[in-house]
């Protein structure tokens, strides 16, 4: 059993205003912890069942391993049943934010599902873009349900947060700046290299109109049926297969 100072911090983590206090957040599942122990980030502990607890790379360097059971891990965390492992992390260090990126960069505006976000930001891992810039109205990138939903991508793909219409505007004019649209023109019809910003709403609202304004271009995936609209992290799979589909 952990202390109570141990669980207490654990808690904490659970809401946005302590992990910005703390710069610290909560990786849950035997899965994505194993990747926060391969990757570059700072791991603070690391809480397992014993079931779990030999699937641990061998060597762990002061990174302090605890061993509780299945039920008392769950009571810790935001999942419904754990039953291999929970670990706290740092923070990681925002790296710069350039100009102009090299690739297709990802752009979400008012993306305030935890899932969504989680979704969005694994497609970026997946098709190697540079990285995901979330307006300040997104869901948290590293609420527990948004780290768990990346399946281990938040340690691979940098994420930065802005006032996206004022980040928008600092971009060099020629650069391409891309947005889902109804009205725009048939992404099945254009030859689009994946170069400058993919922007992507939310379902219900669509891009903010300030947001809208600084588009250059905008892409229509055409359907055929009766719904409405399609799932944001849909959307944006087909229109980032579409970029690269002839790389």
């Amino acid at each position: 059993m952990v202390s109570k100072a141990v669980a207490k911090y654990v808690h904490a983590l659970h809401l946005k205003k302590y992990r910005l206090r703390h710069e610290a957040f909560l990786v849950e599942g035997g899965k994505s912890v194993l990747e926060l122990l391969r990757s570059g980030l700072q791991t603070e502990r690391v809480l397992v069942t014993v079931e779990f607890a030999a699937k641990l790379p061998a060597q762990l360097p002061n990174v302090p391993v605890e061993v509780l059971t299945e039920a008392e891990l769950t009571s810790l965390g935001t999942l419904a049943t754990n039953n291999t492992a929970l670990a706290i992390a740092r923070l990681p260090t925002e790296p710069p934010l350039q100009p102009a990126p090299g690739g297709l960069l990802l752009a979400l505006d008012q993306v305030r599902d935890p899932g969504n976000l989680g979704t969005l930001i694994r497609l970026a891992d997946w098709y190697g873009l540079p990285g995901v810039v979330l307006s300040e109205t997104c869901a948290d990138p590293w609420a527990p349900k948004t780290v768990a939903a990346t399946m281990g991508s938040f340690t691979r793909v940098p994420i930065w947060q802005r006032d996206l219409p004022a980040w928008l505007a600092t971009l060099p004019a020629n650069l391409p700046v891309y947005g889902a649209d109804l009205h725009g023109d048939n992404v099945h019809h254009l030859t689009l290299e994946p170069t400058g910003v993919l922007v992507m709403g939310s379902e219900s609202h669509g891009l903010t109109p300030e947001v809208e304004a600084r588009l250059t271009q905008r892409l229509h995936i055409p359907g055929r049926g009766q719904a409405e609209s399609l799932n944001v992290a849909i959307s944006a799979a087909i229109l980032l297969d579409n970029f690269h589909r002839n790389k």
